[in-house]
């Protein structure tokens, strides 16, 4: 019997981290072909350039969530900060279903609001203006007609410059805004979020219209750590890969 939803984030996959595609393979051909979902809370891949890219390891990885789904397990993918130029194309091949950048699911009678984080992190305004700018129509059809090659390379440069960023901004910066978390929380009406993106897994309690509410947060996967958040109709655990 299918019972366990398991939500995973922030995998980062790309040529130079093999140890992470394995992984993450290893869960699509075991533990997921026995679970009720899979929800893939953004930034699967380090960097997309457009759903015409089968540079290693995308190829693969398609071919993967494609025998998952086509064997019943039911996929969603909400785009992250680093992959949110994944499109219809990809939906089509792999049959992932593509959800909004928030989401409300039903999680065993809960409405648990889904979201990839970086929305939250309104107190890192530069990066919230570029956001809005990249998330345009028109931006994104000017970057995915440009020749592939071209794509490519901005992308490691974009990398490049994202790592210099980074090292300047402190931390809480980076991290979510809680009166953020809070309104959102009340806007979607729910008591139960999980994201990703900030790469701090923990599980924080908190407050929503005087109701007890928690708040999920997914790890990064490295090739030293990968885990899942499992869900099943007796609570949650946090499950090593």
């Amino acid at each position: 019997m299918r019972d366990e939803t398991l939500f995973i984030a922030d995998l980062h996959l790309t040529i130079e981290r093999p140890e992470v595609t394995k992984k993450f393979i290893k869960l699509l051909t075991g533990r997921a072909k026995q679970a009720k979902a899979l929800y893939i809370l953004g930034d699967l891949f380090d960097t997309w350039i457009g759903d015409d890219d089968f540079s290693p390891p995308i190829k693969s990885v398609k071919k993967h969530l494609k025998a998952l789904t086509t064997q019943g397990t039911p996929v969603f993918y909400l785009h992250g900060n680093r992959d949110f130029l994944i499109g219809q194309r990809f939906s089509e091949e792999t049959g992932v279903t593509l959800l909004d950048e928030y989401s409300v699911i039903d999680l065993y009678g809960t409405p648990t609001l889904l979201t990839h984080g970086d929305l939250l992190c309104t107190d890192d305004l530069a990066y919230q203006a570029f956001r809005l700018k990249s998330h345009s129509l028109a931006w994104q059809a000017n970057v995915l007609s440009k020749p592939l090659i071209l794509r490519i390379l901005y992308a490691r440069w974009y990398r490049l410059r994202s790592f210099l960023h980074k090292r300047k901004k402190s931390q809480d910066i980076m991290d979510v805004n809680q009166a953020t978390v809070v309104n959102i929380m009340q806007q979607y009406q729910t008591t139960r979020l999980i994201h990703g993106h900030t790469h701090r897994p923990a599980v924080h309690e908190l407050t929503i219209n005087n109701l007890s509410g928690q708040r999920f947060v997914l790890a990064e996967w490295t090739k030293d750590s990968a885990s899942a958040l499992a869900w099943t109709t007796s609570g949650y655990t946090q499950e090593i890969i």
